[in-house]
């Protein structure tokens, strides 16, 4: 049988009561380190940022905070923009804050520079693959959104605007922000492929990695 992609739409508490739980949150913590090792690897690699880590890597240029530290930051200040949209926040939302924070500084402290050219692609070429992993498997565990697709999702539906459109805007103003911040180093190939090949990957893998469930009576 193909697989599928069906996302149900559930409040936390219904995000429980699914069942399957434990695989479910074993895939949500596998998928969030995935995807906070993925930015470690592209800021090793040094040939350009996704839109948000852009911004993130200019806030550590500016507070004495580290990369981590940046994407947590970013993550609250976000989630408190869910409460006029009246999002609901969910287990793989606040995870996603912590997991990935935490993950992408430790990965930061074993991923050594690199000079090489080969290598820096390498790792910038793997770091967008393994996001876009990343990005399917804890989808799949259907456990709530990350803060910013939540706010995509939130502001599309407050103003009617496509989640194209709005996605699209909030990336090119991180990554704006980014790049008055930390200037033009953040931006490279890494940003061109990031752009282009997220969504395509993560499409293309999440019907392999979906978790289904059905939405309570």
């Amino acid at each position: 049988m193909k697989p599928t992609t069906q996302l149900v739409q559930l409040n936390p508490l219904e995000q429980l009561q699914t069942g399957r739980l434990t695989r479910r949150l074993t895939q949500l913590v596998v998928g969030l380190s995935f995807f906070g090792l993925s930015m470690a690897m592209m800021i090793r690699g040094n040939l350009g940022l996704a839109p948000w880590d852009a911004l993130h890597m200019g806030l550590t240029q500016h507070f004495p905070i580290s990369f981590g530290w940046a994407v947590f930051i970013v993550s609250v200040i976000v989630m408190l923009l869910w409460i006029p949209l009246r999002e609901m926040p969910g287990i793989g939302t606040i995870a996603n804050a912590v997991v990935i924070s935490a993950v992408a500084d430790f990965s930061l402290s074993l991923l050594p520079t690199v000079d090489n050219f080969t290598l820096r692609l390498v790792l910038t070429v793997g770091g967008v693959w393994l996001c876009g992993f990343g990005s399917a498997l804890y989808i799949g565990t259907q456990l709530g959104r990350g803060p910013r697709d939540g706010l995509m999702t939130g502001i599309s539906r407050k103003t009617g605007l496509s989640l194209r459109l709005i996605r699209t805007l909030l990336e090119v103003s991180a990554l704006s922000i980014g790049l008055v911040l930390a200037g033009l180093e953040v931006l490279g190939i890494g940003t061109v492929l990031f752009a282009l090949l997220i969504g395509p990957l993560t499409q293309a893998m999440l019907p392999w990695v979906m978790i289904h469930v059905q939405k309570p009576e």
